[in-house]
């Protein structure tokens, strides 16, 4: 049956009102790759960056197009927007520069491919003695939602060729954290699945085992966001440690638990998987888990590789 042209264009608005999104596209540019769907931004991830020591996303959006990230403020530069490191065989790869001396460590990119809407990234993490000590598969994979700006991140660590064993250790905000907006220092608030407040580490900063973390703030302009990190079932010592803090800045991030440092062997790699959602406005908690539950649900045990 032959549908006239109004006919096609009110399906489309239906489709449209029911909150199907389009798959999320990558494009590939000099040292960044943009994330985006049906023509909004959705992250940017700066695969060779020419300052910072790791590649990282820079910014990341919300489903508004509101940018909730900071990327090196002078109080701590080697934030960078949403990250991952964490300390090997006593070098940080979490530090970078303090006091004008470099102490920590590069995540030295090696090679970066994008098939589909899968961002694929070998890294070489490099000492300052220039020695490999760590090799990292990682994979930034953007996902359709109709409601929140949703990915997946992943890395696998290994010992490089020749090194019987790594140790990896780390503070307490080790792992995959994010840095966010000024106008959400000292004011952010903050939810996990657990709903305990969990143990204090110094001044308003805590750590409690839970599946996901969420902050809300207000952007600039008065208008709230919400970012949550998802952790997946697999991962070790699941459920991790979570840190916040919104005092004198507001970070969140995922910790593997440090204070329990962890010995990778050869031939043995350590296979990490999180989701990270960003909300427009002040999302409760039962949306947040329903949004887990659904993310951790189709998120395939195995990485893709």
């Amino acid at each position: 049956m032959n549908r006239s042209p109004a006919i096609i264009i009110g399906i489309l608005a239906s489709t449209l009102a029911c909150g199907i999104s389009a798959e999320p596209s990558l494009l590939k540019e000099e040292m960044v790759i943009k994330a985006t769907s049906d023509g909004r931004p959705m992250f940017e991830y700066r695969y060779a960056p020419d300052v910072a020591f790791k590649p990282y996303i820079f910014q990341l959006y919300s489903p508004g197009g509101v940018p909730i990230l900071r990327d090196a403020p002078v109080d701590h530069i080697h934030h960078h927007g949403l990250m991952f490191a964490v300390g090997v065989n006593d070098e940080t790869f979490w530090e970078e520069v303090i006091k004008g001396a470099i102490v920590g460590g590069h995540q030295i990119p090696r090679q970066t491919d994008v098939t589909g809407n899968l961002i694929t990234q070998q890294l070489d993490w490099q000492n300052r003695s220039g020695d490999i000590v760590l090799h990292e598969t990682r994979t930034i994979q953007p996902l359709e939602n109709p409601d929140a700006t949703l990915l997946t991140w992943r890395c696998r660590l290994e010992t490089p060729p020749g090194k019987d064993a790594v140790n990896l250790f780390g503070h307490p905000y080790y792992g995959l954290g994010a840095r966010l907006l000024e106008s959400m220092d000292k004011v952010a608030t903050f939810m996990n699945s657990s709903g305990q407040p969990g143990e204090i580490i110094g001044g308003d900063h805590r750590l409690v085992p839970a599946t996901w973390v969420a902050c809300t703030g207000p952007t600039a302009d008065g208008k709230m966001v919400t970012i949550a990190i998802f952790d997946h079932p697999d991962n070790l010592r699941y459920p991790s440690q979570k840190f916040t803090m919104a005092v004198p800045f507001a970070y969140i991030s995922t910790t593997l638990n440090w204070k329990e440092p962890l010995q990778l062997k050869a031939g043995e790699p350590l296979d990490l998987c999180y989701g990270v959602a960003v909300w427009d406005g002040a999302v409760q908690a039962e949306q947040i888990e329903k949004a887990f539950r659904k993310w951790q649900e189709n998120t395939p045990n195995n990485p893709q590789r």
